[in-house]
């Protein structure tokens, strides 16, 4: 009944401040998303100290541990035939599972950096770069085998793939259709607070282009 009441009196407020109430509403969404962004950020910098206390230094593409430290990876990595002897069997019968997703995966990104290749300049929408989200830098571990660099090199590509995806649909999104939804979602992409809120018909219709269009706050030098 709640959500009822409310509707019931928002409409007899009258339109001006139905538009008053959506723009408080659409602030206090963004701030949320923006405290997010920040504790994010703050979260990556967090990361970035952790090259002091593991005692290693990203310099442009390459990353490099001190000469004790890889002396000491060194012994602590596990031979081929070690690693699949401890390995549990079920883990061993699944693995064929895990590896058949390699295919629908580089179709996926194939397909989707087509797309935007082709569509976004058409858009006007910033091309999404790949190297920002698909990471191969496990391989320099030496604690690693080769077996656990094959891994982290698949998950890190899988992963890295689905975030890539995701910022190329939420781009995509936001020119088509930048309606916030009405139900609770799990997950918020990186444009979902440039939407309009749901049941906003006026907004919709007078704004729309101007949604389209707002791709200034992306920094393409990254």
């Amino acid at each position: 009944m709640a959500p009822q009441v409310y509707r019931f009196n928002a409409v007899r407020r009258g339109p001006a401040k139905m538009s008053y109430i959506r723009q408080i509403m659409g602030n206090n969404i963004r701030a949320i998303i923006e405290k997010i962004k920040k504790l994010e950020n703050e979260l990556a910098e967090e990361i970035q100290k952790k090259e002091e206390q593991f005692s290693y230094r990203i310099h442009e593409e390459t990353i490099s541990f001190q000469e004790e430290v890889k002396k000491k990876h060194q012994l602590l990595t596990k031979t081929f035939f070690r690693y699949l002897a401890d390995a549990a069997l079920p883990n061993i019968l699944t693995a064929p599972f895990i590896w058949a997703c390699i295919i629908p995966a580089l179709f996926l990104d194939a397909v989707v950096s087509l797309y935007q290749f082709i569509c976004f300049p058409v858009y006007g929408i910033p091309k999404v770069k790949r190297e920002q989200y698909i990471i191969f830098d496990r391989q320099s571990l030496r604690y690693l085998n080769v077996i656990e660099k094959i891994n982290c090199t698949y998950c890190g590509y899988f992963n890295g793939l689905i975030a890539y995806v995701q910022e190329i649909a939420a781009r995509t999104e936001q020119y088509w259709c930048p309606i916030k939804h009405a139900r609770r979602i799990v997950s918020i992409h990186s444009r979902y607070s440039h939407f309009l809120e749901f049941g906003d018909g006026d907004g919709y219709r007078s704004r729309i282009e101007d949604i389209r269009r707002k791709f200034d706050d992306i920094d393409d030098s990254k």
